[in-house]
């Protein structure tokens, strides 16, 4: 914060030609995620065939889906580099039964062989795209840690169950069912929080407070702070008092300054600054219900 008010921007800021090569590298990661996911789905699709496992069938499965979630992935990706000021005016930055199944010492090998090639596919992608910060990379990251997850799970109980007792691989793809359903569900609540405007944490806006207040010194009183989620990021709404006799050019400049410098903030999407001579009034924006 106390570098944010002096210099009004972040330390460390990338210039214009560093911003591009950060979307390059971003947009490969997309790529090589998707083209990664259609051949492993195929592989696994074989794998399933031979080994007849239903744990590996629901590793499979899963893969099917990160197809459909990577093709939505990529569409979002698509769709905010093409913007649209008329209709999208501050950008687009926020859019069987149990058996035993028979299976012979090749199958096995190709089973394992495969299975263990997704995995280690999947763990590389995941730590190559957990580099960036980019929100849509950052979530094909934690879709492979869940395919490496699942594809261990997947495969461990299939070659128990080929080794000692037959009901470990429907044990197996029971727990993989249950920790996808359990991701999901947290995945749900997190952005469904996201989405309805819930308040920033306090620290954050005692944060933003105090850089408001050490802006500029003719801020006489902070009227109000608000910070509340709007898709993976925040909306800031601040109230500051001047002095009633400003000259309207210094008070403006005063709020755009300030309105620059809550922006610079890396978890800031949209900030508002209101500017006002006294603070005794009544909230000028009603709550909705």
């Amino acid at each position: 914060m106390e570098t944010v008010n002096e210099m009004g921007c972040l330390p460390d800021s990338l210039t214009e030609d560093e911003m591009k090569q950060l979307a390059r590298s971003e947009r490969m990661a997309v790529h090589a995620s998707n083209a990664a996911n259609l051949v492993l789905f195929g592989a696994k699709v074989f794998a399933s065939i031979e080994s007849k496992s239903l744990a590996v069938i629901a590793s499979t499965l899963d893969s099917l889906l990160d197809l459909l979630s990577g093709f939505i992935l990529w569409f979002t990706a698509h769709a905010m580099r093409t913007p649209n000021q008329y209709h999208y005016p501050i950008g687009k930055k926020r859019m069987q039964p149990v058996s035993h199944p028979e299976i012979n010492h090749m199958q096995e090998k190709w089973m394992i062989g495969i299975m263990v090639f997704v995995t280690v596919v999947k763990f590389v992608l995941m730590v190559y795209c957990r580099q960036f910060k980019n929100e849509i990379v950052r979530a094909y990251a934690q879709d492979h840690f869940f395919d490496v997850v699942t594809n261990s799970v997947g495969l461990a109980t299939a070659v128990l169950a080929i080794h000692f007792r037959w009901w470990i691989d429907p044990t197996g793809a029971i727990i993989i069912a249950l920790y996808t359903m359990s991701t999901w569900a947290r995945t749900v609540i997190e952005n469904v929080w996201s989405l309805i405007g819930r308040s920033a944490p306090p620290d954050f806006l005692a944060k933003l407070t105090y850089l408001i207040w050490n802006h500029h010194e003719e801020i006489q009183h902070i009227d109000t702070v608000r910070a509340y989620t709007f898709g993976s990021h925040y909306f800031v709404e601040v109230d500051i008092v001047l002095p009633e006799d400003m000259l309207l050019n210094k008070a403006h400049n005063i709020g755009e300054k300030l309105q620059e410098k809550l922006e610079q903030l890396p978890e800031v999407e949209r900030a508002f600054v209101h500017i006002d001579f006294e603070f005794t009034h009544r909230p000028e924006h009603k709550t909705m219900v």
